[in-house]
């Protein structure tokens, strides 16, 4: 790696078009926690047209995991929350899922565009950490610079056509005297997935293990922390697999599409 690109990754990006850019430039792969201050990020879920009403339907039916911040017409690739942006090109990573089975990783699907793809951008629970971090709360995966522990649970979304199957959480350990602080910020948050679901024993969610997260990385639980799970938009994800779906893009887990909206 050379000198350039490892100034890239070690900067701080503050606004979103400039993480876009250098996500499209393949100079910046890393997650996008901890970036742009303020503003929504959003997981990525791209399916063709025939598809698309019984996702949009999935997400109505289940706005926890699934806030829809924007749905673009068939085809479209520039999102109105980031004029100038390119949906399959501003991602620091992408997955491409066939019948249910992850098939490859890229930095760029334009290869892969046609015509009947719909996309939608779902919000993400790292739209409030700053706000958490602001109100003197610390996020461990943000200070080590790696991605949010996600899990899938027992808890079974509202199925829609297709789509059905368990929600996946995203797990933050919060000191116990600051729950109730970070519960009251998130909750204001409902496009990155309001307030947390469950507080402290994660086997109540079909968790066992916390140190083999399903997706992202594993963030210890000090021993005068508890585990707080919020909803993901990596459910779509998983979704995807459970239901088999033919064909869908996602955002690869932590890299997240930003945009120009402000939380």
């Amino acid at each position: 790696m050379n000198e350039a690109m490892k100034n890239v990754l070690q900067q701080v990006f503050k606004h979103p078009a400039d993480l876009r850019l250098a996500s499209r430039s393949g100079q910046f792969t890393l997650p996008t926690a901890g970036h742009a201050a303020g503003f929504i990020q959003a997981n990525l879920m791209i399916v063709p047209k025939d598809q698309a009403f019984d996702f949009l339907l999935f997400c109505q039916r289940n706005p926890k995991p699934c806030p829809l911040v924007e749905v673009l017409a068939p085809g479209q690739l520039e999102p109105a929350c980031a004029p100038g942006a390119n949906l399959a090109t501003d991602l620091p990573g992408y997955r491409v899922y066939r019948d249910g089975v992850l098939v490859e990783e890229r930095s760029d699907i334009s290869a892969l565009w046609q015509t009947d793809f719909v996309t939608f951008l779902i919000g993400c629970s790292f739209s409030f950490e700053s706000a958490v971090i602001e109100e003197g709360v610390p996020l461990r995966h943000v200070a080590l610079g790696c991605n949010v522990a996600m899990y899938r649970t027992n808890l079974a979304c509202v199925p829609s056509g297709p789509f059905q199957g368990n929600m996946v959480v995203s797990m933050r350990p919060v000191k116990s005297r600051d729950v109730a602080k970070v519960v009251e910020v998130s909750s204001r948050f409902a496009l990155a997935h309001g307030a947390p679901l469950h507080v402290g024993n994660p086997q109540e969610l079909g968790i066992h293990d916390l140190s083999k997260p399903d997706y992202g990385d594993f963030v210890p639980v000090m021993p005068d922390e508890v585990p707080v799970f919020w909803a993901c938009g990596v459910t779509p994800q998983s979704i995807a697999q459970s239901s088999r779906l033919s064909f869908c893009i996602t955002h690869a887990p932590g890299k997240m599409f930003v945009t120009d909206r402000r939380g």
